[in-house]
């Protein structure tokens, strides 16, 4: 599915192209998914996943250019993964909004994930941060939300593979919330 997106997007993907990618049989796809909407969603899982793991990794180990914020190192890692595939990175962030209500509902789900994982970052760096803020769920969740609008204008403009000015924006987000600064 990741594959036929890249190639497609969300609309012009067929389950063909899906099975074609895949090297199975469309008998294969429906023993695993009801319909394209199903395997797109289990897509969109999979890769928010990811995106969380890279997410975690890059605060406990930021790159280069991070120093040891784990804040930017965060960022700069979540940005450089969706930059890593700007085709899938934009099918999967406009797809879900084409797949209706249970597309509305996963995304929603996701961005909770996204929002329980700043979180528990946030409590981490606290701890060697007494001075800041902590960050209630809401907060969070309004910081994955701007986050994520950012990352959509990017895409609608046509940058899918040039977002390092979101991550710059959802660190300086994520810094004045916790620091005040």
């Amino acid at each position: 599915m990741a594959s036929a997106l890249s190639d497609k997007g969300y609309v012009g993907a067929t389950i063909a192209d899906v099975v074609h990618h895949a090297g199975v049989s469309k008998r294969t796809f429906y023993e695993h998914f009801a319909d394209k909407e199903e395997c797109f969603l289990a897509c969109y899982v999979a890769m928010s996943e990811i995106a969380s793991q890279a997410l975690e990794h890059g605060a406990k180990s930021p790159a280069r250019g991070c120093g040891k914020d784990p804040i930017r190192g965060a960022t700069t890692a979540y940005v450089k993964l969706l930059e890593s595939q700007p085709a899938l990175t934009q099918a999967l962030l406009m797809g879900i909004l084409a797949t209706g209500p249970s597309g509305l509902r996963m995304r929603r789900e996701v961005m909770a994930r996204f929002a329980k994982t700043l979180r528990k970052l946030a409590t981490r760096e606290r701890r060697e941060k007494p001075k800041m803020r902590s960050l209630s769920a809401p907060m969070a969740m309004a910081i994955v939300g701007g986050v994520h609008e950012l990352t959509l204008l990017a895409i609608e403009q046509g940058r899918a593979g040039h977002l390092a000015d979101v991550g710059h924006a959802a660190a300086e987000l994520v810094r004045a919330v916790l620091l005040g600064t």
